[in-house]
C-alpha cells in the first residue's frame, strides 16, 4: 500500500470517529453499557493516547532503534487528577484534532522505506512505522465502535 493510501485511511479514520463524537448530546457522555468506557472516558482516553503516539512517531523517524515507553491507559483513566469520568470533551476533542493533524503531517511526508524503521516498545517489543500507522490507524475506529455499543447502538 502506497503512503498516499496510508494516508487517506488515517485520515478517514480520524474524520469518522469524529463524525460520531460530535453527534453525541451531552445526555450520551456518561452512559454505559456496564462493560467498557463512557464515551467521556473514551475521549480523553484518545487525546492521551494520540498525545503518545505523536510523540512515538516522531521518535520513530528521527531516532530509529528508540525506546518506546508503554503507559497504564486504565490507571490514567482511573486517575480522578486526570479527570476522564467528568472533564468536559472539548479540551481533549481539540487536542485529538491537532495531534491527528499532526501525526498525519508527518505519515504523508515518509517514503516507504521509513516504515521499517523501528524502535523497542517497553510492552511489546519491536515497534515500526509500519506497525505504528496500523495501530493508530486502527485505535479510533475501535472505539467508535465502543461508543456506539455504549450508546446500544
Amino acid at each position: 500500500m502506497s503512503i498516499a493510501a496510508l494516508a487517506a485511511n488515517y485520515e478517514k479514520a480520524t474524520n469518522d470517529f469524529l463524525r460520531i463524537v460530535d453527534a453525541l448530546e451531552e445526555s450520551d457522555l456518561d452512559k454505559t453499557d456496564g462493560e467498557g468506557w463512557t464515551p467521556r472516558q473514551v475521549v480523553h482516553h484518545l487525546a492521551d493516547s494520540e498525545l503518545q503516539s505523536n510523540a512515538r512517531l516522531r521518535r520513530l523517524v528521527a531516532e530509529p532503534g528508540t525506546i518506546i515507553q508503554g503507559y497504564d491507559e486504565g490507571a490514567w483513566a482511573e486517575s480522578t487528577t486526570l479527570g476522564y469520568r467528568e472533564l468536559p470533551i472539548e479540551v481533549s476533542l481539540n487536542v485529538f484534532r491537532a495531534v491527528r493533524a499532526s501525526s498525519l503531517m508527518i505519515l504523508r511526508r515518509l517514503s516507504m522505506d521509513q516504515l521499517q524503521n523501528f524502535g523497542e516498545h517497553s510492552e511489546s517489543g519491536k515497534f515500526t512505522i509500519e506497525k505504528w500507522v496500523q495501530s493508530y490507524t486502527n485505535h479510533p475506529t475501535d472505539h467508535a465502535q465502543q461508543i456506539l455499543k455504549a450508546l446500544g447502538k
